[in-house]
């Protein structure tokens, strides 16, 4: 009896140290785009893109006003064209058309690298300043809650870190 006694007073102490507590787990949660768009470099970037574009804009304007001209010329023409001269026309109205295209999805590909490269500085600092907020604040994670990519979460476990990293970012 004794040892069934200090058996299970064994087990009893060592079930009670097996189930200690555990950690409460926190977490924090911020609009990634809205702490971005505070920063002020974001500003710069954007005024630099906003140039950036107005210029391919402009170049593209260009090269439809010079296709819109040919093809006003051509249309002026076609009666009085030899077949031969008619064909070359389209041709070349077919190929101005086509690196038009070309330059246009070309140009949009170069915007968007662009802007990447041109936003790089500021997601780097944006993911310095989390990560120092995050150890500051023991949080397990840091939540980007942007185009609804966590539609529900229970706020009062989690914390909302977007003024903390803000602040980290000035």
């Amino acid at each position: 009896m004794k040892r069934f006694l200090v058996l299970l007073l064994t087990v009893i102490s060592l079930s009670a140290s097996a189930q200690t507590e555990t950690p409460v787990l926190k977490f924090g949660f911020l609009s990634y785009d809205a702490v971005l768009r505070s920063m002020d470099d974001y500003a710069i970037v954007e005024a630099g893109m906003d140039a950036l574009k107005e210029q391919y804009a402009q170049e593209q304007q260009r090269v439809e006003d010079e296709f819109n001209k040919k093809y006003e010329e051509f249309l002026d023409g076609q009666r009085d064209f030899p077949q031969t001269i008619l064909q070359k026309r389209q041709s070349e109205l077919q190929e101005l058309l086509d690196k038009n295209i070309a330059f246009k999805k070309e140009s949009q590909r170069l915007l968007a690298e662009a802007r990447e490269k041109a936003m790089q500085p500021l997601k780097a600092r944006l993911s310095d300043a989390l990560s120092r907020v995050g150890s500051s604040l023991g949080l397990a994670f840091i939540v980007n809650t942007d185009q609804n990519a966590l539609p529900w979460m229970n706020i009062t476990m989690g914390e909302d870190v977007t003024e903390a990293v803000i602040k980290a970012l000035q």
